[in-house]
């Protein structure tokens, strides 16, 4: 298992939201998108940081790596990884 932080929160015209978490180094990532109703009814809040497995994680593209990484370190150092977020 991989930890991951949280670097990006979107939302598009269809009532999705986007979370991207990364790892620290920023050269690993998993999306996920929920509607806002699935939001609104999950059991489970939207957590600092998550674990996944290895074959769940996509690169990340290296123009975003810096920025991935950046913010992932500063989850990291501000939150617990079980803080709501």
């Amino acid at each position: 298992m991989t930890r991951l932080w949280l670097v990006e929160r979107s939302y598009d015209d269809r009532n999705l939201i986007s979370f991207t978490y990364a790892t620290v180094d920023g050269t690993q990532q998993l999306r996920k998108e929920l509607s806002m109703t699935l939001l609104r009814r999950r059991s489970r809040p939207i957590t600092a940081a998550i674990e996944a497995d290895e074959e769940e994680l996509s690169a990340v593209d290296e123009t975003d790596r810096e920025q991935f990484a950046t913010e992932a370190q500063k989850m990291a150092s501000e939150h617990d990884p079980d803080d709501e977020i």
